[in-house]
C-alpha cells in the first residue's frame, strides 16, 4: 500500500492523562505505607528501637531499600491484573484495531544498525534476517537499511564491508542497504546515529534503530510505523525485546526470566507510564523529524563526570522528546522483538559499569534540564538508583555490622536519649525479625510465582516446557539469582564509585559469546572474595548467630569466580536444558522463529590467508568495493607519507605493517589502487607470493585458506 493511495485520519487526542495520574497516585501510596510499615517493623526490632544515630541510619538506609523492591513489587502486580484483563485498554494498540491499522498507508523508513568491533556474522547476518522478514511482509520499498560502523580495528571493518557487500549481491539489495564507516566516531553510539541524522535524516519520516544483537519481525516493524502514522503526536514507539540464541547456564536463566517475568513486569511498567515512557536506545522507532529538532545531546557543562558527552543518551532522548510535546510508548503487545543476553556475568558487570557511568550523569539533567516532565525526571531517578541501590546495600551491611561490634564489644548505653531520666533496656526480637524477612520475601518473590501463574492464564505454559519444567527453572532462577546478588552489588558499587570520581572507561564491542576464563574470573572476583571472608571471620570471632545472618551474603562472594566460570560454560548451559530447565517459547517455536527470522549469513565470512587486509590488496572485486567506499586524499605531505607506506608494505609485506599504517592505506583510494596493481605484478619470490596461489587465474582468488 503507497503512501498516497489511502486517505486516513490520525488520532489527535487520547484521554490517558488522567488515568496515568490516577494510577501513579494508587501506587505511590501503596509503596509509601508498605515502607512506612516496614521501616517501623525495623524501629520496634533494634536494640535501642532506633532511639541512637546509629540506629536512625540503618533505619532511614533500610526505608531507602525496600522502597526499591515496593515499587518492582507493586509493578509486578499492577502488570498481572493488566495482562489477566486481557491487556492495558489505554495502551497505543488498544486505541486502533487491527482493521484499522492495515487501512493506514506507509512512509519512508530507515533501519539503523549502528556497530562497533562486533561479530560481523551475528550483526550483519542479523540484520540480513529482518531484511527478508520485511521483505515477506511486500513493505520493502518503504524501506532502507544502514550499517553505521564505528569499528576501529581493520580486520572487523574489513569484514564488514565485505559481508555488506556479499549480503547486497545475495539479497539484490542495491540502493536497500548502505553501509558507512565514520573515520572519527566522537559522542559513541549516539554520535553514530545523530552523524546519519545530519546526513540523510531528511529523506525519511520514521527510523528503527536496532543494536548489533537486535533482531525484529517484519510484521512487527510495519506494525510500528503503522501506530506511527496513526499517532502523529507519538515521538518514539519502544519494544519490549525478549532474549533468545542463549548457550551458557548465566545466559539461559536470564532468557527465562526475562520471557517468564517481563510480560507482568513490562505490563505494569507501561501502564505507569503509557505517553510518558522512556527509550531504551534500540528495537524502537523514532519519528525523525521530531528528534533531529529536539533531540539534540549537548555536551554537559559541568565539571568532573558532569562534564563532556552524554554517555547514556537514551533516556535524555525521551525526555527532550517529552520536553517538546511528543509521547513517547513503550508497547508490550509488540511482539517477536528480540536482544541477546552477556554469555557471562563478568560480562554483564564490563557492560553495566558504563551503564553506571551513564546514569549518574543523569543526575545532572534530571535537577538542571528546564521543562522536563515529572514523569521523565522521575525515570532519571529510576536509573540512578538501579544503581545507587548497591552502594546503598553496602552501606547497610557496615551500618548493622558496626551496630552489632557495638552491642557485643562496647558497654551497654542505658541512656541513648540524652537528658531522659528513663532507662532503655536493648532487647533482640528474632520472631519480629523473621516476620520482617517474610515480609521482604514476599516482595521478592511473590511476582515471579504471579509470572507462572500468568504464563498458566494466558496459555503459555507448554511452551516452557510445562509446569513442572517451569517451575523448577523458577526456582533454579532464584537459587543462581541469589549467588549472583552480591556479587552484583560489590560491582555495582565499585562502578557507582569509579564513575563518581570519573575515571576513564573504555568503549569496546561486547563479547557475546565466549565462554569466561578462569584466570579473569579470579582477577575480576578476588578483591570481593577476600573481603567476604574478612567479614566472616569478624563475624564469627563476634557472635556465632552473626555469623549466620552474614552468610547468604559471604558465601556468594566467596564462590563468586566458580559461579562466575561455570555459568558461562555452554557444555553446562545445554545440559541443564536437557534435564528440563530454563525453557522458553522461543525455543519451542523455532521453527516459527526461523519462518519470521529467516537466518541468512554473508557467504564472504569465510576465513581468508593472511587475513583482511591482505584481501582487500588481492580480490580484484572486494578491491574495488572498498575502494569505493575510501576517500581521496590529494597531494601534500599526506600523499608522500602514503607513498612511504606503500612502498614498504609492498616491500616487506602485510606483517611489517602497524595497526594504525594498515588504517592509513586503507583509507586512501590512491594506495589501495596501487598495491593492487604493483602485487600482482610482483616477481614470485615477493612477500605477497605466498597469498598469490593461482597467479594465472586471472586474478580470481580471495586468498581464501583450505
Amino acid at each position: 500500500m503507497t503512501e498516497a493511495s489511502v486517505v486516513y485520519k490520525p488520532s489527535n487526542e487520547r484521554p490517558w492523562k488522567r488515568v496515568v495520574g490516577l494510577r501513579r497516585l494508587i501506587l505511590t501510596s501503596l509503596v509509601l505505607l508498605q515502607t512506612a510499615f516496614a521501616a517501623t517493623m525495623l524501629k520496634d526490632l533494634l536494640p535501642y528501637r532506633g532511639e541512637d544515630g546509629l540506629e536512625i541510619a540503618i533505619i532511614v538506609v533500610f526505608a531507602i531499600l525496600f522502597c526499591w523492591i515496593s515499587i518492582g513489587f507493586w509493578l509486578g502486580i499492577f502488570g498481572f491484573m493488566l495482562r489477566l484483563r486481557g491487556g492495558d485498554p489505554h495502551s497505543l494498540m488498544g486505541a486502533s484495531s487491527e482493521a484499522q491499522r492495515q487501512q493506514v498507508p506507509f512512509a519512508r523508513t530507515a533501519v539503523l544498525m549502528p556497530i562497533y568491533n562486533e561479530p560481523v556474522d551475528r550483526s550483519l547476518g542479523g540484520l540480513a534476517s529482518v531484511y527478508k522478514s520485511i521483505e515477506a511482509t511486500g513493505a520493502l520499498e518503504h524501506f532502507d537499511f544502514y550499517i553505521l560502523s564505528d569499528s576501529r580495528d581493520p580486520e572487523v571493518w574489513l569484514a564488514e564491508q565485505a559481508a555488506w557487500y556479499d549480503l547486497t549481491q545475495s539479497l539484490n539489495a542495491g540502493g536497500k542497504l548502505f553501509y558507512r564507516r565514520r573515520p572519527l566516531n566522537q559522542n559513541y553510539k549516539s554520535g553514530n546515529v545523530a552523524d546519519f541524522f545530519r546526513r540523510w535524516g531528511k529523506n525519511y519520516r520514521y527510523a528503527v534503530v536496532l543494536d548489533a544483537d537486535s533482531l525484529m519481525a517484519g510484521d512487527t516493524l510495519t506494525t510500528m510505523v503503522q501506530l506511527m502514522q496513526l499517532n502523529p503526536k507519538v515521538g518514539i514507539l519502544q519494544t519490549a525485546p525478549s532474549l533468545i540464541n542463549a548457550q551458557s547456564v548465566f545466559a539461559k536463566a536470564q532468557q527465562f526470566a526475562n520471557r517468564l517475568y517481563g510480560p507482568i513486569f513490562t505490563s505494569g511498567l507501561a501502564g505507569l507510564q503509557l505517553g510518558e515512557a522512556v527509550f531504551w536506545g534500540h528495537n524502537a522507532i523514532i519519528r525523525v523529524d521530531a528528534f533531529m529538532k529536539h533531540c539534540g545531546l549537548k555536551k554537559l557543562r559541568g565539571f568532573g563526570l558532569f562534564k563532556g558527552p552524554i554517555t547514556s543518551h537514551d533516556f535524555v532522548e525521551a525526555a527532550y522528546m517529552g520536553r517538546a510535546g511528543y509521547e513517547v510508548w513503550l508497547e508490550p503487545e509488540l511482539t517477536h522483538s528480540y536482544e541477546e543476553s552477556p554469555p557471562s556475568l563478568v560480562d554483564e558487570l564490563t557492560r553495566d559499569k558504563r551503564w553506571a557511568k551513564g546514569n549518574l550523569q543523569h543526575i545532572w539533567i534530571m535537577l538542571g534540564a528546564r521543562r522536563l516532565k515529572l514523569a521523565h525526571r522521575l525515570a532519571f531517578l529510576n536509573g540512578i538508583m538501579s544503581y545507587v541501590t548497591s552502594p546503598i546495600w553496602f552501606i547497610f551491611l557496615v551500618l548493622t555490622t558496626v551496630a552489632a561490634a557495638r552491642l557485643y564489644l562496647l558497654p551497654i548505653d542505658y541512656f541513648p536519649e540524652a537528658y531522659s531520666p528513663y532507662p532503655l533496656w536493648p532487647r533482640w526480637e528474632p520472631d519480629q525479625a523473621m516476620w520482617l524477612l517474610a515480609l521482604i520475601a514476599c516482595l521478592l518473590f511473590a511476582p515471579k510465582l504471579l509470572a507462572l501463574l500468568d504464563a498458566v492464564v494466558q496459555g503459555e505454559i507448554r511452551r516452557f516446557g510445562g509446569l513442572r519444567s517451569a517451575f523448577k527453572s523458577l526456582l533454579g532462577e532464584i537459587m543462581l539469582s541469589m549467588l549472583l546478588a552480591p556479587v552484583r552489588m560489590l560491582s555495582h558499587t565499585r562502578s557507582v564509585l569509579e564513575g563518581l570520581f570519573n575515571l576513564k572507561l573504555s568503549w569496546a564491542g561486547q563479547n557475546r559469546s565466549d565462554e569466561l576464563r578462569w584466570r579473569d574470573a579470579i582477577v575480576n572476583q578476588a578483591p570481593g572474595s577476600i573481603l567476604a571472608i574478612a567479614w566472616a571471620g569478624f563475624a564469627y570471632w563476634l557472635d556465632t548467630a552473626f555469623f549466620w545472618w552474614s552468610l547468604p551474603v559471604a558465601v556468594p562472594l566467596i564462590l563468586a569466580a566458580p559461579t562466575s566460570v561455570l555459568s558461562s560454560r555452554v557444555r553446562l548451559g545445554r545440559f541443564v536444558h536437557r534435564h528440563g530447565f530454563f525453557h522458553t517459547p522461543e525455543e519451542a517455536d523455532r521453527d516459527e522463529l526461523r519462518r519470521i527470522l529467516p537466518k541468512v549469513t554473508p557467504s564472504k565470512l569465510r576465513p581468508v590467508r593472511g587475513g583482511r587486509f591482505v584481501q582487500a590488496i588481492i580480490d580484484p572485486e572486494i578491491n574495488h568495493v572498498h575502494r569505493l567506499l575510501g576517500h581521496h586524499h590529494g597531494g601534500g605531505i599526506k600523499a608522500t607519507v602514503l607513498a612511504t607506506l606503500r612502498r614498504r608494505c609492498l616491500l616487506h609485506g602485510a606483517e611489517a605493517m602497524t595497526r594504525s599504517e594498515v588504517t592509513s592505506l586503507l583509507q586512501d583510494r590512491e594506495s589501495m589502487l596501487w598495491l593492487h596493481e604493483q602485487v600482482w605484478r610482483s616477481s614470485p619470490d615477493s612477500a605477497w607470493s605466498p597469498y598469490l596461489v593461482h597467479r594465472s587465474d586471472a586474478r580470481g582468488t580471495l586468498g581464501a585458506s583450505n
